[in-house]
């Protein structure tokens, strides 16, 4: 685990869109540290990404935590109050909460295009699942969160603050980050921690479908932001230590309310990817 001590046993987390990718990333760093992870996400059998629900809680039981399937669209409010009704029944606690869930394949169609050549329905995809999804997780997790002074981390990214891939990316980063503080300013009486982590490039199952060139190298190009080499990108798993750091740190509470880097988070608390590296592309 490169430093990050392995102190979760007894804790119990939930990770919002788990099936693939940083979510997956970072479920599987919280079981490997001892804890007990809900997945949540759509996907319930293999489709043309591969990764379930149930291949990563197979994948967290592996790795020496807990994993617990629980197949559920973000959309439906319903369905998420009752996930969180389950882990009280069943555990009575929750220590860390991961809002990550977000409809990246959708989003993708997008990248790189001027807002008259984004149709307003980008906007609703957006908001929908990676905005008011994470808000109304917030909403049925608090109650148990104030109870176990635990933590609250939002998915967000670089694009609360400069340009990237579009308007409607870069407004929606900028709620979450937005909601970060509102949450945190709102439990300022508790002590519950709420935080946004900004990974960087991050090489998921769905940028490991980029072929290599003629020469190996497997690049993608964000049209206006540059060309970028993705055996430089992070590993899913990266922004997972990157939660786990904060869940195993006393002094966290210091840190709520604002956004953090994953690599600065890094540096501070000694922990790297899992080649070593500390990845700094964002």
């Amino acid at each position: 685990m490169s430093g990050i001590p392995q102190e979760l046993g007894g804790s119990v987390a939930v990770v919002t869109g788990a099936s693939r990718g940083i979510g997956k990333g970072i479920a599987l760093e919280l079981g490997a540290a001892g804890a007990t992870v809900f997945v949540t996400g759509r996907t319930a059998t293999p489709g043309r990404l591969p990764g379930t629900v149930h291949g990563t809680a197979a994948e967290i039981d592996a790795a020496g935590g807990v994993g617990i399937p629980f197949v559920c669209d973000h959309r439906d409010d319903d369905a998420v109050q009752r996930l969180f009704e389950r882990v009280r029944d069943e555990y009575g606690r929750l220590d860390v909460l991961v809002n990550n869930v977000y409809n990246a394949p959708a989003a993708a169609r997008w990248l790189g295009k001027p807002f008259w050549e984004v149709p307003p329905t980008a906007w609703d995809e957006t908001f929908d699942v990676g905005v008011r999804s994470h808000y109304a997780a917030a909403v049925f997790a608090a109650p148990l969160l104030i109870e176990s002074h635990g933590l609250i981390v939002n998915i967000s990214s670089p694009g609360a603050r400069r340009y990237m891939h579009n308007a409607v990316y870069g407004v929606a980063k900028t709620a979450l980050d937005r909601l970060t503080a509102d949450l945190a300013h709102d439990l300022t009486d508790s002590a519950v921690t709420v935080v946004s982590l900004w990974p960087g490039i991050v090489n998921t199952e769905l940028l490991q479908m980029v072929p290599a060139d003629a020469e190996g190298r497997r690049l993608v190009t964000l049209p206006g932001e540059g060309t970028y080499d993705l055996e430089a990108a992070e590993s899913p798993r990266f922004p997972g230590r990157a939660v786990v750091a904060l869940a195993t740190d006393p002094a966290r509470r210091e840190r709520t309310g604002t956004a953090w880097r994953v690599a600065d988070l890094a540096d501070h608390y000694g922990f790297t990817d899992v080649d070593g590296r500390v990845p700094r592309q964002s």
